[in-house]
């Protein structure tokens, strides 16, 4: 099946979205100075913290984020406010510095999963299906580099078939028992490995903030690249997810891969 000409320029906006500059590179931007500086700056057991944190993050989030809002599909998302919302957070972990980010960092993935789910219910998704919702966690693994040296491969694509098994495996088991304690396994899998890609860029985030003089003011900004980061992995990801629903996933990622990374 073709995709139509204005799909396919939605596809392309999408792949621009999804397969250009990380979150390092636009952090470094915005603040004016590469976060490498910042990373040596951080604890010497910083990452084995950081993986902590995340996962706890992440399933904070995932627990009540989504379920307070109303499922109707194709309503605008309001990026803005969740923008606010991270930046004020981020103002607070700024003024108080890495100490803070154990509390700061749930609640902005707490606020941009929220703001996940808005895209994604306005690309056409019903927030209250199961598959919605494992395709909301998805996001925070997208945007990092590509472990496939492969020019035939996206990095989009690859980490959604890393993920494919513990999505499928834990989507399955809560469709036909819910969200018991049974399956409380199966999620913290699936976490667990979207915590790991998750934490590399939480990671460059804490980096930035732990530069001298960023304080709150720099915290504020951070958080607001930060969520506009995920905002942009989230549009192209639902993008693309909606495109799969009206023409098949083996014809979308075959035209995926065909285009050029960036939309002139």
């Amino acid at each position: 099946m073709n995709i139509s000409a204005s799909h396919h320029k939605e596809l392309a906006i999408a792949k621009s979205l999804l397969e250009n500059p990380g979150l390092a590179v636009k952090i470094s931007h915005f603040i004016g100075t590469p976060i490498e500086k910042g990373l040596a700056l951080l604890p010497a057991n910083w990452n084995k913290n950081i993986a902590k944190v995340t996962e706890k993050s992440l399933m904070k989030a995932s627990e009540a984020a989504i379920f307070t809002m109303k499922d109707v599909p194709g309503e605008a998302s309001s990026n803005r406010w969740h923008k606010f919302g991270a930046a004020v957070s981020g103002g607070v972990g700024g003024f108080f510095g890495l100490t803070a980010i154990a509390v700061e960092l749930p609640v902005s993935t707490s606020i941009m999963l929220r703001s996940i789910a808005d895209i994604a219910r306005s690309e056409g998704e019903f927030i209250t299906s199961l598959d919605t919702k494992m395709a909301c966690l998805e996001v925070f693994a997208l945007g990092g580099a590509s472990d496939v040296d492969d020019s035939s491969e996206s990095g989009y694509f690859a980490v959604r078939a890393a993920l494919a098994k513990s999505v499928s495996e834990a989507a399955e088991f809560m469709v036909t028992k819910g969200i018991t304690d049974e399956a409380a396994p199966l999620l913290v899998k699936l976490i667990s490995n979207i915590a790991e890609k998750f934490g590399v860029q939480v990671t460059q985030k804490a980096a930035a903030q732990a530069l001298p003089a960023i304080g709150a003011a720099g915290g504020a900004i951070i958080n607001t690249v930060f969520i506009d980061h995920f905002q942009d992995m989230a549009r192209g990801h639902f993008i693309v997810r909606k495109l799969e629903r009206l023409y098949g996933e083996d014809t979308v990622r075959n035209a995926y891969n065909l285009l050029p990374r960036n939309v002139n």
